[in-house]
């Protein structure tokens, strides 16, 4: 038998991009990640972020994708596997009010 992955639309960051937005701006973190860290578990480090996953801590390192899941889980992501796996949502302009 064979089986598609469901277009499902996802959040993803790079690493590198959040690890700069915390030691600089911590307010230029997204919100669903600033909310993540101060619930606990996370670690920023010099190679890169400890993220809690479901299958356990794993280390998000600067140049991987962190992707947040359908049920709000995050995990790393490499950038070739997220490369083939992902592609750009361009969302329609909002119209003018």
């Amino acid at each position: 038998m064979k089986f598609r992955k469901k277009p499902v639309v996802i959040d993803a960051w790079h690493v590198r991009d959040l690890f700069l937005a915390a030691c600089g701006n911590w307010s230029g973190l997204p919100e669903a990640v600033r909310n993540a860290y101060e619930t606990g578990g996370w670690v920023f480090t010099d190679e890169g972020i400890h993220v809690p996953t479901l299958e356990g801590t794993m280390m998000a390192r600067l140049d991987d994708w962190l992707v947040r899941g359908v049920q709000g889980e995050f995990y790393p992501c490499k950038p070739d596997i997220f490369a083939a796996t992902y592609e750009v949502v361009i969302e329609p302009a909002k119209e003018p009010q």
